[in-house]
């Protein structure tokens, strides 16, 4: 990003007028989960960013390129939130359940869910491997946390943490899905409550429930 106290030898060129990069990631994000990516034309692209012709060609080499970029971006920060969580105080539960919790746009739907919805980024192994790198990675940070709760005794051994770390995920995906269904946050809050509960179930009675 466009620091100013960046020194004369580091000044852009006069082509590059500071902060119109940082300006079209933002605005593809932005763009991206509001419409997808084959709803999002550069036309849209330089609307919103507030770029001149051209400009997107001189930083990228094309709609896909800048997407791939967003793309990263969005799951890089997407992965810092539920990491925060992940590490955060108190038992496994208390931690799952923060992440569960965690404030959200419900009604937008993912914006990292939202692009599994597109063909194009779906056939494309490219544009897919921010997606399947931030599914994979949060099923294997909730598995580690709660096989972390066995250990320590907080959770019951026979609780398989694969499987429930895919359920999890699946449920904040499915719970997205359903609201924007209904335009309505419950379904979503039903669901998150709903695998609280049964996660809850597993919890030893020695270890009890702080979150």
């Amino acid at each position: 990003m466009y620091s100013p106290r960046m020194s004369t030898q580091e000044q852009p060129g006069p082509r590059e007028r500071p902060g119109t990069r940082e300006r079209l990631v933002r605005g593809t994000q932005e763009l991206l989960w509001e419409r997808g990516y084959v709803g999002t034309s550069p036309k849209a692209i330089l609307e919103r960013a507030d770029a001149g012709q051209g400009s997107m060609y001189h930083h990228f080499t094309g709609k896909s390129d800048l997407a791939l970029t967003a793309l990263r971006r969005t799951v890089r920060d997407m992965a810092e939130a539920a990491e925060e969580c992940l590490t955060g105080p108190g038992t496994a539960y208390d931690r799952v359940a923060a992440y569960l919790l965690r404030e959200r746009q419900v009604l937008r739907g993912c914006p990292v869910g939202r692009m599994t919805q597109d063909r194009e980024v779906v056939d494309s192994p490219e544009l897919r491997a921010p997606l399947d790198e931030m599914f994979g990675r949060l099923r294997e940070r909730i598995a580690e946390v709660l096989a972390e709760g066995q250990r320590r005794g907080e959770l019951a051994g026979g609780l398989d943490p694969v499987a429930c770390a895919a359920t999890v995920a699946a449920v904040v995906q499915g719970g997205y899905v359903l609201a924007r269904a209904a335009d309505d946050t419950a379904p979503f809050d039903a669901a998150v409550r709903g695998v609280l509960s049964l996660l809850a179930a597993q919890v030893l009675p020695a270890a009890g429930l702080t979150g």
